[in-house]
């Protein structure tokens, strides 16, 4: 876990009416204040959340996209661009752009290779 999701959790862990210090709780695990403040209240939501709702797949559809892609490279079938595309198309029912699986990969940090 990050340093500030510890802290989150932390403070989500106190009683109600319990005093807590951002400042403090910030200091001890090496997070920014500001940052602890706000994703605390809801105010602010972390980069991953904020852009689900403009992806194509949720987590969990990328996930399981991931998992695909990791067998079928452990069997030396690794997946083209292509095949990549229609995956995807039949995971959100409707189709994703030229540039779509290039883009997934990039996100992911992974490389498509047979292992």
């Amino acid at each position: 876990m990050s340093p500030l999701e510890l802290a989150l959790d932390e403070l989500k862990s106190l009683e109600p009416g319990e005093k807590f210090n951002f400042t403090a709780t910030a200091n001890k695990y090496g997070c920014d204040r500001s940052t602890l403040s706000k994703r605390f209240r809801g105010v602010q939501r972390s980069r991953e959340e904020k852009h689900e709702n403009q992806r194509h797949l949720n987590n969990q559809q990328e996930k399981s996209l991931l998992q695909y892609i990791d067998d079928l490279c452990k069997r030396g079938l690794p997946p083209t661009h292509h095949m990549l595309q229609n995956f995807a198309k039949e995971i959100c029912r409707h189709p994703v752009g030229k540039h779509w699986p290039g883009r997934f990969l990039k996100r992911h940090n992974y490389s498509i290779f047979s292992k």
